[in-house]
């Protein structure tokens, strides 16, 4: 029996029409187009508190930051489109990853990340994509552990790219999203497969 490559997918964004969750869902189609099996989630749904010490040593992870540690441990992948907000990433995906790399007793230290593979997408209405901001989100992730596949997608002029279904309308950008969904499932499953 083949072996199928499981992806956590989200933006970095809450916005309901963020251009980043209208280029997340196109990345997670292509990769289970792959053969990936791909947990589409928006963090909107997983509301947590700023990252605090003093909140986590009185209350322990929150109930949705538990539910995310979950969703992370359960997959081999992350695939990602983040926002670009003044040159880095969202306050959201940042407190995101700082509630999931938690502690938690029974699991090893960054046991969420460690081995994971990822791919990051990033759409702007500016002229680079985002792609300022995948800096800042390769490095964090790459000090977590996670590898990064070389190649990503950054999609400037987001706002004109989109139709009112929320599918991509440029041919080029398309090809480069579905390439990046078929290499992150390709690689996960050479690597676990």
């Amino acid at each position: 029996m083949a072996y199928t490559p499981k992806i956590l997918a989200f933006a970095g964004s809450t916005r309901s029409e963020s251009l980043n969750k209208k280029l997340i869902r196109v990345g997670a189609e292509a990769a289970r187009e792959a053969g990936a099996e791909v947990t589409l989630i928006d963090l909107r749904d997983y509301p947590l508190p700023l990252y605090d010490g003093d909140l986590e040593a009185r209350d322990g992870l929150p109930e949705n930051g538990r539910k995310l540690k979950d969703l992370f441990l359960a997959n081999d992948g992350l695939l990602i489109s983040s926002p670009e907000y003044n040159n880095s990433f969202s306050a959201v995906f940042k407190n995101t990853i700082d509630w999931v790399s938690r502690p938690v007793e029974g699991y090893p230290p960054l046991e969420c990340f460690t081995g994971k593979v990822a791919g990051l997408m990033s759409a702007s209405p500016g002229y680079f994509g985002g792609m300022r901001g995948l800096f800042d989100v390769r490095k964090l992730l790459s000090m977590i552990a996670v590898d990064v596949l070389p190649d990503q997608v950054a999609v400037p002029k987001a706002n004109t790219v989109f139709n009112d279904n929320g599918e991509l309308t440029d041919e080029g950008i398309h090809k480069r999203v579905v390439a990046l969904g078929a290499r992150l499932t390709d690689t996960i499953n050479k690597l676990k497969g």
